[in-house]
Order: structure tokens, then C-alpha cells, then sequence
């Protein structure tokens, strides 16, 4: 298919997307990256079957993993990458073209590199995946620059560093040029409370990709529905 231009979403659903498959799809993503999503494979519901028929999916129970949703056009292969026990990675090649490493990042049972640093462990294990001019990092970090700590050195910012020399950034901060730490569009909510709003999704793009614009879900409109709310990215190839 080869698409020059890419809608993609990524969104936490905080579960049970079947019942809310009508909202997401409703963003018209060429790709959708989801966290906290039951598997298509192994539901009952038919609706949401027929809906994810082109997907991939890991996690660590049926009920809540990360999702790669696409139209039946845009082929979708799993990359077999040994990162055990990091979690939640789902590396996979795009439109039989560019890799996309989606991403759900958890504690994982680690007493010292939880969330970011499972993708710091990641990346000095498999940053080949993504030294690729269009490929793409997307999902729920559960994390901010403003949780650096003086003395570790796979903080948020170092991430984001070693990103940068792959040359992937951030959508959200090219498109608005604003800082890492000093969002003015929160992604997340604890408990769903206005009086604790943090930015932690994200999509990370290579060199290849023209951000056209990045969209924060209206919060009227999505934290009924989940903690976080959801991130539209649209991007143009270059070549």
C-alpha cells in the first residue's frame, strides 16, 4: 500500500474497549495503538472481533495488553524480538515498510527500571529496530521529564535523548514547540481528577515523517470514558 500520509491514534482505554470501539473509531485512524485492551482474538464479543480482524496484541492477561489496530489494506507483521521479562512492547513492520514499536510501559515487577526504564532496557538491547528514517515509537509511557532523578541515568530525558540520536521526536513537542516537562495539554488524569493532569502518551516520529498536526482529546468528550484521554497524530512522508 505504501501510504504516503498516516493517521495514528494512541489511546489507554482503561479497559473493555469493545464497549467504547464506537468513540475510538470514530477519530478515523489509519492506525490505532491501545493500552489496557482486551485481546480481539480471545473475546466473545462479536462486534469488537470484526472490528480488530487486522491486529496485533500482547499482554500479560486476555483482558488488558497493547493493540496495533489497522484496516485489512495495511498489513501488519509481528517483529519476534527477545526483550523478556520488559513490558509492554509490541514491535511490528507497518505496510510491509516501517517499523512501529508500540508501547504500554509498566513496573513489571522491577524494583529499580520500571516504566522508563523499561524502555531504557529496551533500547540498549534493540535501538536497530528503530534506526529506520520512518519509524515510529507510540503509546502510554507513564512518564515525564518532570520525574527525572539527579542520580539515575535512564531518566525520561535520557530516553528521549537516545531517541533523538535515532533520530525519533516527539510529535507533540515539534508540532506545539513546546518543552519536555512544560506540556500545556495534559494526556492523563489520576483518578480522573482535574487537579492531577500529567503528559505521559506520546508518539515519537523518524526524520521521514512531516508532523501536519497533533490532536489532544477534548476532555468533556473522553475522560468519562478513560483516565487518559486520546492523541491524534498526522503525518506526511517525505519521501
Amino acid at each position: 500500500m505504501n501510504k504516503k500520509s498516516l493517521r495514528v491514534v494512541t489511546w489507554n482505554c482503561n479497559g473493555a474497549l469493545r464497549r467504547k470501539l464506537e468513540r475510538l473509531a470514530a477519530l478515523q485512524a489509519d492506525v490505532y495503538v491501545v493500552q489496557e485492551c482486551e485481546d480481539p482474538a480471545q473475546t466473545k464479543d462479536v462486534a469488537y472481533k470484526t472490528w480488530g480482524a487486522n491486529h496485533l496484541w500482547t499482554g500479560t492477561n486476555k483482558n488488558k495488553g497493547v493493540g496495533v489496530f489497522a484496516p485489512k489494506e495495511l498489513t501488519l507483521r509481528a517483529v519476534p524480538l527477545d526483550f523478556a521479562p520488559l513490558e509492554l512492547f509490541l514491535p511490528c513492520i507497518v505496510d510491509g515498510d516501517w517499523p512501529l514499536l508500540a508501547t504500554w510501559t509498566k513496573q513489571a515487577n522491577s524494583p529499580n527500571f520500571g516504566y522508563i526504564g523499561q524502555l531504557w532496557k529496551f533500547l540498549q538491547a534493540h535501538r536497530a529496530f528503530l534506526a529506520h528514517p520512518r519509524a515510529l515509537l507510540i503509546g502510554d509511557l507513564n512518564s515525564n521529564t518532570i520525574w527525572d532523578e539527579w542520580d539515575r541515568w535512564w531518566n525520561h530525558s535520557d530516553v528521549v535523548r537516545e531517541l533523538s540520536e535515532l533520530g525519533l521526536e516527539s510529535c507533540y513537542h515539534r508540532h506545539f514547540a513546546e518543552a519536555q516537562g512544560r506540556e500545556t495539554q495534559p494526556t492523563f488524569f489520576l483518578h480522573r481528577s482535574h487537579e492531577k493532569p500529567y503528559h505521559i502518551d506520546y508518539g515519537f516520529s523518524g526524520p521521514q515523517w512531516i508532523v501536519r498536526r497533533v490532536e489532544v482529546g477534548a476532555i468533556p468528550d473522553w475522560l468519562g470514558e478513560s483516565d487518559h484521554l486520546p492523541v491524534t497524530f498526522e503525518l506526511e512522508r517525505t519521501e
